[in-house]
């Protein structure tokens, strides 16, 4: 999901186990601890983008880490809150060593995954956590001995309780969608995706936010701040139930619409388009091609009116087939790909996460979420920058289909 949604309910979460001892500060960490796995994507600086693809939402969005971490987490943030500890020397000592205890966890995860990443991940990776390390910890370290103590300050078991539910809740979350979650890094890449709601879907968002937003101006102490935050954590959590219907209910008559058109796949799959729960896509994969069609709440008929009709030209990678931009690609698709030529261009598109086209042609090419270019050099595919077309007319076209069709 979103930033903003992730932020949302680690706060929410971190009002439930500690709001009423320390009030907004239970928010805020709560807010922090649901940002920390989304810290992945600092890999795009440490080496190529189809490697950090490979990496995000792995290791820092485990079962593991959400176990592990929050001991480190925990045990900093009660010494930041203790007596001596923000005048102290010590300070900057604890904050590097939490950090690189962090960096040790997420190198576990790179190093175990199945898909190399290449001779530019150690030196790029080692610099780049050297310099965000120094920038991060010196950042921390100036603000956090501002702070003083406070009364009662929870013990580090306490604080680590928070950390948990703020850093599980997060990569839970995000497997409720289509691009997935590695949640038994690091001894399974395996991405658990349940396809049931959009990476940002205001509808789940908004009236949680709103919530949120009224605790926290209430007093720790009032009744109505944790009835606030149960509300915003109730409907929320009512929606993603309803989202699991909708795709129920979805596929069902997706699996119709295959039959009636004679689509003999062989396996499918389904997710909601972008910002909505209402209009929903699905990549049906035979011998040859992938179908590829849209049903909304609001069509008049349940059923599928078109699919597209895409081949998959998997042979095109056959001169490539043990290359690591080709492993991790096909990984990332789940198999769900089709290639094309342009020239002596060669594009992998990932059908996984489906098209941001609306009103195509019958034989018209869509355009892909997720697209890659690429160009034999003596053998080797060496990626090319992005053509990616930016539509100004995508979210009209997204509307107008999300409506209906009759």
């Amino acid at each position: 999901m979103d930033s903003l949604t992730q932020i949302t309910l680690g706060a929410a979460v971190g009002e439930v186990v500690l709001g009423r001892r320390v009030g907004n500060k239970a928010m805020i960490w709560g807010a922090i601890a649901g940002t920390i796995p989304d810290l992945d994507i600092l890999a795009d600086f440490a080496t190529d983008n189809i490697s950090a693809t490979a990496f995000h939402r792995g290791i820092t969005h485990s079962i593991p880490f959400a176990i592990i971490a929050p001991f480190a987490l925990g045990w900093l943030v009660h010494r930041l809150y203790g007596q001596e500890w923000s005048k102290s020397k010590l300070a900057f000592r604890d904050l590097g060593g939490v950090y690189l205890f962090l960096v040790v966890l997420c190198s576990i995860g790179a190093a175990v995954l199945p898909i190399p990443f290449g001779d530019v991940l150690p030196i790029g990776a080692v610099v780049s956590a050297g310099i965000v390390g120094f920038v991060m910890v010196s950042w921390v370290y100036r603000r956090t001995r501002k702070l003083g103590a406070i009364e009662g300050n929870p013990s580090w078991r306490a604080w680590s309780w928070l950390f948990f539910w703020g850093i599980f809740t997060h990569p839970m979350l995000d497997a409720c969608t289509a691009y997935g979650t590695q949640l038994f890094q690091p001894f399974s890449d395996f991405r658990v995706n349940w396809n049931t709601i959009s990476v940002v879907d205001p509808i789940y968002t908004i009236p949680f936010l709103i919530c949120v937003i009224i605790a926290s101006r209430l007093t720790r102490h009032s009744p109505k701040r944790a009835w606030f935050n149960r509300v915003g954590i109730a409907l929320s959590s009512a929606y993603l139930l309803f989202t699991v219907f909708n795709k129920v209910r979805t596929d069902r008559i997706f699996e119709r619409s295959f039959v009636e058109q004679n689509i003999d796949y062989q396996r499918y799959t389904s997710s909601p388009t972008i910002f909505n729960n209402i209009l929903w896509q699905a990549v049906a994969e035979t011998d040859t091609a992938y179908f590829e069609g849209r049903y909304s709440l609001f069509d008049t008929q349940k059923r599928v009116r078109h699919f597209g009709h895409l081949p998959k030209n998997h042979e095109l990678l056959a001169p490539y087939q043990n290359q690591r931009v080709v492993e991790i690609l096909k990984w990332f698709s789940d198999d769900y790909y089709n290639v094309s030529m342009r020239g002596d261009t060669l594009q992998f598109n990932n059908l996984k996460y489906g098209t941001i086209s609306y009103d195509l042609e019958e034989d018209e090419e869509p355009k892909y979420i997720f697209s890659f270019r690429f160009k034999d050099e003596n053998g080797q595919l060496v990626q090319l920058p992005s053509e990616f077309e930016r539509d100004p007319d995508a979210f009209g076209k997204l509307w107008e289909r999300l409506k209906g069709v009759e």
